[in-house]
């Protein structure tokens, strides 16, 4: 069984990744939906990579099938234990390779980034479902979530004490520094090589994130009929987690850089509530001739989300001319295309728009080709 559906929410979450990582790049002349939040909170944007997490999860549910359906019967299949492992490196050396581009300066390479945190999340995420009975499984993620705030909350940190979520004075960050060489932790963003806002430490949450992506898949298949009552229900689920994550927000701010717990929880409420809308257009109505732009970015959105970052940072590392007053080609093209005419605000978002129309129709033209590239 193939979800479209799920084809579809995959297209629009790396449409909306694309989108505002180019416009990111304008920054701060940005529309702020279009931007992080810089530091609680949660915006559209941040919604973005949990969603990643969140399908990943629901789409093992279905490949997964045949390993986890009567755990208990003779005969069968051994779990893929290497395919899962030889996965999850490949996506963690795409990670170092986005990371180092195009200079590859391994005394300072930054070890950590968003492939490598799906990777890492992937990975574990399936060892638990695969050891897991599925009582085991509702636990471990709740021992995650609640065992992470817990942790970060009332472990000190020598030298600023328990509770500090700072970039440099939280617990994940304390970790991180312990385990990871100084040099090849992130730069930016006020963090000042002392963090990772996709740190070792707090890409535990992160599992759960793919783990309730997961129970979300094992429920629609468990449905026996294609109906508005699914969508529905799954409303009501992404409904409850939006109130859940909202009150946990109170003892335990929304972070998408330090993922804590409560942020999980709502970002998997909306998550729920765009699949909802997906199944119901896709699966339940047949209402299938907006999709098909998503449908086809889904079926490559991997491949998608590495070359958009190849371009971009091209795009940026080239410059124009010589000397100091040389330009990258972005700013070149960003000043005298869209802003010069448009305004700066208005001149990187219809820029990241035209980007984004390219990369569709880049898709469409790797999905007539039959070209489906897996990792």
């Amino acid at each position: 069984m193939r979800l479209t559906s799920l084809d579809v929410f995959r297209g629009i979450t790396i449409a909306a990744m694309i989108l505002v990582n180019m416009a990111s790049i304008a920054a701060p002349n940005v529309y702020a939906p279009l931007s992080h939040a810089p530091w609680n909170g949660c915006t559209p944007t941040d919604l973005v990579f949990p969603f990643f997490l969140f399908i990943i999860g629901v789409a093992m549910s279905f490949s997964l099938a045949k390993y986890t359906d009567n755990r208990d019967t003779e005969g069968k299949k051994n779990p893929p234990y290497w395919r899962i492992l030889r996965r999850a490196a490949i996506l963690f050396a795409l990670g170092i390779l986005l990371n180092g581009f195009w200079k590859y300066d391994f005394s300072t390479i930054r070890i950590m980034g968003v492939l490598q945190r799906i990777s890492l999340s992937y990975l574990f995420a399936s060892l638990i479902i695969l050891k897991l009975p599925r009582k085991g499984q509702w636990i471990v993620t709740a021992g995650l979530l609640i065992g992470y705030w817990l942790t970060m909350m009332y472990i000190p940190v020598p030298g600023y004490g328990a509770g500090v979520l700072t970039r440099v004075g939280n617990l994940g960050a304390y970790i991180d520094r312990m385990i990871i060489p100084q040099a090849h932790l992130y730069r930016g963003d006020n963090f000042n090589l002392m963090g990772d806002p996709e740190g070792l430490f707090s890409t535990i949450p992160a599992i759960a994130s793919v783990l309730i992506g997961y129970f979300t898949g094992q429920w629609i298949r468990s449905k026996k009929q294609i109906n508005s009552d699914t969508s529905m229900d799954l409303v009501l689920f992404g409904l409850s987690c939006l109130v859940i994550g909202g009150i946990w927000d109170l003892a335990f701010p929304m972070n998408k850089k330090l993922w804590t717990s409560s942020y999980v929880i709502f970002t998997s409420g909306w998550a729920l509530l765009l699949l909802a809308s997906c199944y119901e257009l896709v699966e339940v109505r047949g209402v299938r001739r907006w999709s098909k732009p998503f449908e086809v970015m889904g079926l490559n959105a991997i491949s998608l989300f590495v070359a958009s970052i190849l371009l971009i940072k091209i795009l940026v590392l080239t410059k124009i001319g010589s000397g100091e007053k040389a330009s990258h080609i972005y700013n070149w093209i960003y000043q005298n295309l869209f802003a010069s005419w448009l305004g700066a605000v208005n001149g990187s978002l219809l820029f990241a728009m035209i980007t984004t129309l390219f990369w569709i129709l880049v898709a469409y033209v790797m999905y007539r080709k039959q070209w489906f590239v897996k990792v």
